[in-house]
């Protein structure tokens, strides 16, 4: 009989501490509302303590969410534990993830405690946080450089206290798999009460390890896997849902294990986590990258002809992805689209509805056919973008070998409708120049890329900007068929992202 393993999700709050994917509240609520429906045991619907805003919108997603966990974190801290216990009790299962760091280098001059002190502080964080749910999770950051024997004593005390998951992070991605696989070991076999606990690990992919650290935790008797949509994280990212699950789906032969994650819904939350966050799946992405099907060696592709099989380890239809879609065109009504988007994942108001409707039926007149990665950029142009302070309203360049390129643009600031020109050493830098001169902003580019969305002469062009403005940073995103026309959305995007930010500062501290 297969076991399973527990997947809790933290795309919200790891995965928001991604550069610039920082997202508002009613685009977490759409990520969460798709989580539930993938079947994420626990959703980490983020760090309460950290702003007002992310106490808002743990808050809400604890009252939409019905069918998975609802937790928020919380260092070992009074204070911390509180707000993460009011934003999660009117959660139908909430859940409270409350960490302190055990490694040597961390108690030395991060927390400058001794050991016993910091033994104490988590049986009184753990306490604690019993008074606001049944559901609570220690873990003892940087537990891979931890005294593996101070590391039983703390676990041995959290779940004495009450604690029904202890968690074991990679926090820096250090370990390797071999080494991570026998401390989870020694932890199974050297804390008395471990039997009392599920056994989690969190893991980091600074080394490009943290999936294989993962299923080396599992082999040793782990049963939770704490991971993020597409991987996305601080730093280098964390353990990828996707990898973990597929690997437990795949060779469950070997593994003898199982989720309850609805795999054919896969692709679309990889597609709506990438349209929210800005931040592009890269095409040799192992499950959802737009190679991970592709076979261009003609050994490859005779042997898939004749049996897919023999080069492909998994059905493309397995994670949500089917060639036998409806063709979309300029004849569709609102009904084939609705239909196509509810399949996608997106559940519109009919405001919404309308909005897409209108932009599909203009995109349509330049377009055949509207793929799928059409669809889902409507619906971030028309639904999904933030609060926008600025709104681009019309767009004209002028460039060429023999002419200065100019661009003139007029916005809506706040509903006051201001126009500019300016010229640049491009069509794309004047149309940056441009934005740039009509809001004042003082922002640096740090990044610019563009790709195409489909194939074809009139694919979609998406452009990707990463704004740098006293210390934050925001991706922006655009796309259009005209590739200057998506640049500059991306850049508005991108500076609508930036005013988030600046009115709901928020205050992360160093985490698991």
């Amino acid at each position: 009989m297969t076991e399973k393993i527990y997947i809790f999700d933290t795309t919200l709050r790891d995965g928001e501490q991604s550069p610039g994917a920082t997202m508002n509240t009613a685009e977490k609520l759409r990520i969460a509302a798709k989580l539930e429906k993938l079947g994420v045991d626990i959703i980490e619907a983020g760090f309460p303590c950290a702003s007002k805003g992310d106490f808002d919108a743990v808050r809400k997603i604890a009252e939409q969410v019905k069918e998975s966990i609802v937790c928020g974190l919380a260092r070992i801290t009074p204070s911390d534990i509180t707000a993460a216990g009011e934003a999660v009790k009117v959660a139908a299962q909430p859940m409270i993830h409350t960490f302190v760091s055990t490694s040597d280098i961390h108690l030395q001059y991060q927390l400058k405690l001794t050991k016993e002190q910091v033994l104490e502080n988590a049986i009184k964080g753990v306490k604690h946080a019993k008074n606001y749910c049944d559901k609570v999770e220690f873990s003892a950051m940087d537990a891979s450089r931890s005294d593996p024997e101070y590391l039983c004593r703390v676990f041995e005390a959290a779940i004495k206290a009450g604690a029904t998951i202890i968690n074991i992070p990679d926090t820096v991605g250090y370990a390797i798999p071999s080494e991570f696989e026998k401390l989870v070991s020694y932890v199974m076999n050297h804390t008395p009460n471990i039997d009392k606990a599920i056994v989690s690990v969190h893991c980091h992919n600074d080394l490009g390890l943290a999936t294989a650290n993962s299923l080396a935790a599992v082999k040793a008797g782990a049963r939770q896997v704490e991971c993020t949509i597409n991987g996305i994280g601080e730093r280098a990212g964390n353990t990828s849902m996707e990898e973990i699950v597929m690997a437990i789906h795949t060779r469950g032969d070997y593994l003898n294990l199982r989720t309850d994650i609805i795999t054919e819904k896969i692709y679309s939350a990889s597609r709506l986590v990438s349209t929210i966050t800005g931040i592009m799946v890269q095409p040799n992405k192992a499950i959802v990258g737009a190679n991970a099907f592709a076979h261009e060696s003609g050994i490859h592709q005779d042997g898939v002809l004749k049996n897919p099989m023999t080069y492909e380890i998994m059905k493309p239809e397995t994670i949500g992805l089917s060639s036998n879609h409806i063709v979309l065109g300029k004849h569709s009504g609102r009904h084939a689209l609705r239909t196509r988007l509810e399949e996608l994942g997106y559940k519109l108001t009919l405001d919404e509805l309308n909005t897409v409707f209108e932009n599909f039926k203009a995109l349509s007149d330049k377009k055949k056919e509207i793929l799928d990665e059409d669809i889902e950029a409507l619906v971030t142009e028309g639904v999904l973008r933030s609060a926008e302070v600025f709104k681009l309203d019309y767009i004209q360049v002028s460039s060429g070998s023999t002419v200065i390129p100019t661009a003139t643009i007029e916005m809506s600031i706040k509903d006051r409708k201001v126009r500019g020109t300016c010229h640049g050493n491009g069509p794309i830098d004047a149309a940056f120049n441009t934005i740039v001169d009509i809001t004042g902003a003082s922002s640096e580019l740090l990044r610019f890329s563009i790709s195409a969305l489909t194939g074809g002469a009139d694919a979609q062009g998406e452009v990707t900007v990463r704004l740098r403005e006293k210390g934050l940073i925001a991706l922006g995103r655009g796309s259009d068929s005209d590739i200057i026309t998506a640049s500059a959305k991306a850049y508005v995007n991108g500076l609508n992202r930036l005013e988030y930010l600046k009115a709901n500062p928020v205050n992360t501290p160093e985490t698991i």
